[in-house]
């Protein structure tokens, strides 16, 4: 059964033509205008005198007069004019007034009361709530009136004082979203010279530095600068709180332009893993993955672990990076350098048996480094003997006996009560279990992420683990992010701030439709980081590497329809269908093959690549009349158009549609801010918003 946009119910829909009406009950009224008391300066003597009036025009103001923007102004307003100010003032002090509306009576708003009260405003926001909005403050701080911006800006160098992230996520994007300017424009914008500000001036630190933070920091970034990963530096006046980051950022994207040189898929695999092994010397360093969501510091990438992804012209390649969880990346010590030919040592010193040896004497043997300026002083080949020295005395006399302690065991469990179980429980869950055993792809010269994509990530994780130097840290972790460069991902970020927003609505509506959007790092208008999403493939890949229909696949990969597993993973395939039905709907999503469309090892779908939504589509035919797609063996999956489950999906479909129109406001100004001096390609149509 197929869905037409003429059966479902009236929504606001994101794509060309001209609005139209929105049926909204609880629309927001839209913000009067504010008259602000501004002090007027006395009259010149070769002005002739005014005539008579209130003392409050004439007169100078009394020093103590409140600024515009604040609550004493505007409870003056009210005032003189309650009937229109009263309920304006009551919304902006009320529990129900969040930053979404904040950001949308900004907008909005031509008053420069309210502008510059709302600015005050973003300071009791979290920032997570703030920097959700980052991108629509930053482009409406460049491409709209000075009222805008002077409400903004001083919320922006405050947390850019603060914070060494947040500077440079302001950074890029003011890089970014200022390249659609007339070069000459662009020169002398505002955002060009914020962007400057924030690249040159100090932060404000709460910590001095160890000789050895400052020594690893600055020669990272000199080392970096010496490598052919990166042989141009912008600038030499920049300050070291910002440069290591940056020389890691910028080895990273030239090593994604030299790849797309490169004419084959093994050239560019061979020359990724040589890059990286370069980079890898110059780690760790006070550098970090900006898509993380906690603090560490980067130790080392495992360079043999690295793959080219898919694609006709570029090279976007996926890395993974082993980073050590900190309180602070800012002000904690920098990790030492722990060289690779240490990893024996201590791999076999964490595969000796636990027995007589506790976690916290095992920790304690390798958690102190002490920390050297020098990595010559720091480490030695006496180093190792001492470390073996260290490790507290293991008891084997209790540990060569493996088959006594087995006995043991089994006596102590013999004393307990007896549980029982059903045999034929015992029967049906080991043979699900023998039914489902885990696939692997083989491996294709032409599509070398299949297998890295395919793995699970829990055995990833345990096997990079075991090969690192520092895995035996309590505080290690692996992240991985794709690098991209030559491609503008500042529409794949309204993309996903359009799918988060959405999310956030289902959850708060309870409906159990499921999207997984992924972080989007826009670096330059043509470089950027994405998130990738874990334990997934193509359905491409899958095709090609299983050579069986969807539904064989769902078979081969979780038994039978009658287990626990095809059921649950056959539920997870409805809502995640539902829910990037109504995203392709909404966004209007075109060009979906089999490439961008993922399948997850619990089920779900994920669809990726968000190059054209909107007003775009590809070689801007515009044919694509599809309003998602939805195959016949998605539909199979579902148990056939007269199952149970497709009709969950369509009531799915439905709730989803209701819930976003009863709160289209908060996903339409998010769209509506980034039309603002942008030249996206989805912004190109005569109009992107219809009713």
């Amino acid at each position: 059964m197929k869905l037409t946009q003429g059966e479902e119910p009236q929504l606001i829909k994101l794509n060309q033509g001209v609005p139209q009406h929105r049926e909204e009950p609880q629309q927001r009224p839209s913000p009067p205008t504010l008259q602000v008391v501004e002090p007027e300066a006395p009259p010149s003597a070769s002005i002739p005198s005014p005539p008579e009036g209130p003392p409050h025009v004439s007169a100078p103001p009394p020093p103590e007069a409140p600024p515009p923007g604040s609550v004493k102004s505007l409870r003056l307003r009210q005032r003189s004019n309650p009937s229109k100010q009263s309920w304006l003032l009551r919304l902006f002090e009320s529990k129900l007034f969040d930053v979404s509306m904040a950001i949308s009576y900004l907008h909005s708003s031509k008053e420069p009361g309210v502008q510059a009260y709302i600015g005050n405003r973003l300071f009791s926001f979290s920032h997570d709530q703030v920097d959700f909005y980052l991108p629509q403050l930053l482009n409406m701080y460049i491409h709209m009136d000075e009222d805008v911006g002077d409400a903004i800006k001083p919320y922006v160098v405050h947390r850019c004082r603060q914070s060494i992230w947040f500077s440079l996520q302001c950074a890029w994007l003011l890089g970014a979203y200022s390249s659609d300017m007339h070069i000459s424009t662009q020169r002398h914008s505002r955002g060009t010279k914020l962007r400057k500000i924030i690249l040159l001036s100090p932060s404000k630190r709460t910590h001095q530095r160890s000789k050895s933070d400052a020594t690893v920091s600055i020669s990272l970034s000199s080392n970096l600068k010496r490598t052919s990963s990166n042989p141009r530096v912008e600038s030499q006046d920049e300050p070291v709180r910002l440069a290591p980051q940056r020389e890691f950022i910028k080895s990273l994207m030239g090593i994604g332009k030299r790849l797309a040189t490169l004419p084959t898929k093994e050239q560019k695999t061979q020359r990724l893993v040589s890059e990286l092994s370069l980079l890898n010397h110059k780690l760790p360093g006070r550098v970090w993955l900006p898509t993380a969501a906690f603090d560490h510091h980067v130790v080392r990438v495992p360079h043999t672990q690295a793959v080219v992804l898919n694609s006709k012209d570029k090279a976007p390649y996926l890395i993974y990076v082993e980073v050590l969880e900190c309180e602070n990346f800012e002000t904690s010590s920098v990790p030492v350098r722990i060289p690779e030919n240490r990893i024996r040592s201590t791999r076999s010193v964490e595969n000796l048996p636990d027995c007589g040896m506790t976690a916290e004497q095992r920790a304690g043997s390798f958690s102190t480094v002490p920390n050297y300026d020098n990595d010559d002083e720091a480490w030695s080949v006496d180093d190792i003997g001492e470390l073996q020295v260290e490790l507290p005395e293991i008891h084997t006399s209790s540990c060569d006996n493996i088959s006594q302690f087995s006995v043991d065991s089994i006596t102590s469990l013999e004393s307990k009560e007896p549980v029982f179980i059903a045999a034929g429980d015992i029967r049906r869950r080991l043979s699900e279990q023998l039914a489902v055993a885990p696939t692997t792809f083989r491996r294709d010269p032409e599509d070398p992420s299949a297998v890295a994509l395919k793995e699970p990530w829990e055995d990833k994780v345990r096997r990079i683990r075991e090969g690192s130097p520092y895995g035996h840290l309590p505080t290690w972790r692996l992240l991985s992010v794709i690098v991209k460069c030559g491609d503008d991902l500042r529409q794949e970020l309204l993309a996903y701030q359009v799918l988060q927003q959405l999310k956030c609505i289902w959850q708060q509506e309870r409906v159990p439709l499921w999207i997984q959007p992924y972080k989007i790092l826009v670096l330059s208008s043509d470089s950027g980081m994405i998130e990738p999403v874990m334990n997934a493939v193509s359905l491409h890949q899958v095709k090609k590497q299983s050579q069986l229909s969807l539904m064989d696949y769902f078979l081969q990969e979780h038994g039978a329809p009658t287990t626990e597993k095809y059921l649950s993973a056959q539920k997870n395939f409805v809502q995640s269908c539902a829910g990037y039905s109504l995203i392709c709907y909404l966004l209007q999503v075109k060009d979906r093959h089999n490439g961008n469309i993922l399948l997850d090892a619990d089920g779900h779908i994920i669809h990726i690549d968000f190059g054209f939504i909107l007003s775009s589509s590809p070689k801007n035919l515009g044919f694509e009349t599809s309003a998602f797609k939805l195959t016949t063996e998605f539909v199979d999956v579902m148990g056939g158009p007269d199952g149970d489950m497709f009709n969950y999906y369509r009531m799915l479909m439905l709730q989803g549609l209701i819930a976003a129109r009863k709160h289209m406001d908060r996903v339409l100004q998010i769209v509506e801010i980034m039309q603002q001096g942008t030249q996206l390609p989805c912004f190109h149509g005569s109009s992107t918003l219809r009713g």
